[in-house]
């Protein structure tokens, strides 16, 4: 299925240090006290505050299985109900993509790092100022994705901002998105009557209705909650309505502490997981018992400026207590980590995002997304910091996996050996057998002496990151769509992205 894609795609995968799935859960900010006093102040939220503007099949359902509306208006859920939802909830799920080498098992401590983020401007290589983001950038940044090892699954990391019909803009995104990757994709609609016409333009990529139901490579959800502790109607639709792709909905909220949350992180942290579980009652009172993976995301305010804030160390720590909590309910998590407010791939970008995915990865989360190319507040995406992101997420992963220690890694053997003999490890077998499996190595991280360094010329990160996006998108087109389908949806549908810009040679790289 793929054309042109060359180097080391092409050849049987390595054995790496690394891979997709790894247990996390060993960084817990909070200890099992501080954990049921969260959990207690999070149920008494959703029993006596509950939460305003339920859509109709939300409130007709809900109250059916014993929710009330109390006084001002708002939809209560009973603490014994909550307690019943979490426990029938599915604690483990699949995305799945088109090639089943991408498949990802969701849930308990495996840890994926994933791209997201809908930004509305790009950095372009080399560029120090941002441009609109288009829908040629979702199909490139969907083909650079596609081949970065650390990134296991996509969703579109920019949106489509020359487009002003929002139904285009939903159909051409899903397009370029499965043009661009065979790993699994996670999409957002702008209205619920949005859903069914993309469906069926998945529907003839996969081969019909049945061969989509057997291998749902996308998955639908949004953000069904206004903070504080409103539902919003259209995504709550939107929502519900994505139970028709029978994968798992992905639920995001996003409360900002000291504007739309409270100051206080602990508080900020009960009023995010409240909102997460309202997500969840909402797709389970409707349909009970779907598999729904919730993303408490506590965004963080400078409130010096009231403004967002992605890199600092109180959205780092608060991330990973609303993880641990997640792991507490035994849900399926995801978080945004990654979200520096560097207008550029520099040192500042580099701290920030790789504080906030570790404590994420550590704590045991599903699904770190935001965890690549973001750059401006989640305002702008590189991708040049999407690669060089790739060889951070690599380092992050590898502490994930720990250490293994048993008879045969304490090695005294081995070191018996070689004390009584060369008097170095370099030759032995044990060394040799562990150079790919023991260590993870970088692409992009400059590991030269000084000398070789200064004789290239003295690249830095961001030098070396161009070259290797301009190698793998002038080179990369994979034939993800068959040409005959691809001919029936672009008449049937109004597809943007131009055929000529997804082959080899056509001047743009």
């Amino acid at each position: 299925m793929r054309r042109g894609t060359g180097g080391r795609s092409d050849r049987q995968p390595m054995a790496r240090a690394v891979r997709p799935g790894m247990p996390g859960g060993r960084f817990q900010p909070l200890s099992q006290h501080e954990m049921a006093q969260v959990n207690k102040t999070v149920l008494d939220v959703l029993e006596n505050i509950g939460m305003g503007d339920p859509i109709p099949a939300l409130q007709e359902h809900a109250l059916r299985r014993g929710c009330r509306m109390n006084e001002h208006g708002r939809l209560c859920f009973p603490r014994a109900l909550v307690e019943d939802v979490i426990a029938g909830s599915p604690k483990q799920m699949s995305f799945l993509g088109r090639d089943p080498r991408h498949d990802l098992e969701i849930g308990g401590t495996a840890v994926h790092t994933y791209g997201g983020g809908d930004a509305v401007n790009m950095l372009d290589i080399g560029a120090s100022t941002y441009r609109p983001s288009t829908l040629l950038d979702i199909y490139d940044l969907a083909r650079l994705v596609d081949r970065m090892e650390n990134i296991h699954a996509y969703s579109r990391l920019v949106v489509a901002t020359e487009f002003r019909d929002q139904l285009a803009c939903d159909l051409n995104t899903a397009y370029a998105s499965a043009a661009g990757t065979a790993k699994h994709t996670a999409l957002t609609f702008n209205h619920v009557s949005h859903v069914q016409p993309t469906l069926e333009m998945l529907h003839l990529m996969a081969g019909g209705e049945k061969k989509f139901r057997e291998r749902p490579f996308m998955h639908g959800g949004g953000c069904p909650v206004i903070s504080p502790l409103r539902y919003g109607r259209e995504n709550s639709e939107v929502c519900l309505e994505s139970t028709k792709f029978h994968a798992p909905i992905w639920v995001v909220v996003a409360p900002q502490a000291g504007s739309t949350a409270p100051a206080a992180l602990a508080g900020a942290l009960v009023q995010v997981l409240a909102e997460a579980l309202a997500g969840l009652l909402l797709v389970d009172m409707v349909h009970p018992g779907y598999p729904v993976m919730i993303g408490p995301w506590p965004f963080i305010s400078d409130l010096r400026t009231g403004s967002f804030s992605g890199g600092n160390g109180e959205e780092a720590l608060v991330s990973a207590a609303a993880v641990q909590m997640v792991k507490f309910y035994g849900l399926a998590s995801s978080i945004g980590a990654g979200m520096t407010d560097s207008k550029l791939p520099d040192n500042q970008a580099g701290f920030e995002k790789g504080i906030a995915v570790t404590l994420a990865a550590h704590a045991g989360c599903n699904n770190v997304s935001e965890s690549a190319g973001m750059l401006g507040s989640l305002m702008a995406v590189s991708p040049e910091a999407l690669v060089i992101d790739n060889d951070m997420l690599g380092s992050v992963l590898r502490t994930v996996r720990g250490i293994e220690i048993n008879d045969e890694t304490l090695s005294y053997k081995v070191i018996e050996e070689v004390v009584h003999g060369e008097g170095h490890y370099l030759r032995h077998a044990q060394t040799l057998k562990l150079m790919r499996t023991e260590y993870e190595y970088p692409e992009l991280s400059d590991r030269s002496v000084p000398g070789e360094w200064e004789a290239a010329g003295s690249p830095d990160i961001r030098q070396r990151a161009a070259k290797r996006v301009k190698s793998i998108l002038s080179s990369h087109y994979p034939e993800y769509i068959d040409p005959a389908i691809d001919k029936k949806i672009r008449e049937r549908f109004q597809i943007k992205l131009p055929r000529e810009a997804m082959f080899p040679g056509n001047g743009r790289w």
